[in-house]
């Protein structure tokens, strides 16, 4: 499964499908589409889940077993 990790953590923390498509302002078909890998996860997508999970974009698209996120830049 492409997204595997966003499945994962959404379950791990009792989320239901339809809470996070709410959170994208998205229908549940297309969230468990993004689940899935059915429909490619769009950058700006991506961002919003890793800052629900408190997680980085890297982590959740399985380029990092890391899952704290990078800490913020600074300006």
């Amino acid at each position: 499964m492409k997204y595997e990790r966003i499945r994962n953590l959404r379950e791990d923390g009792d989320h239901k499908q339809r809470e996070l498509a709410e959170y994208l302002n998205v229908t549940q078909n297309t969230y468990s589409q993004y689940e899935n890998g059915v429909i490619e996860l769009r950058a700006d997508t991506a961002v919003r889940l890793a800052q629900f999970y408190h997680t980085s974009v890297d982590y959740l698209l399985g380029l990092t077993d890391e899952r704290e996120p990078y800490p913020p830049k600074r300006g």
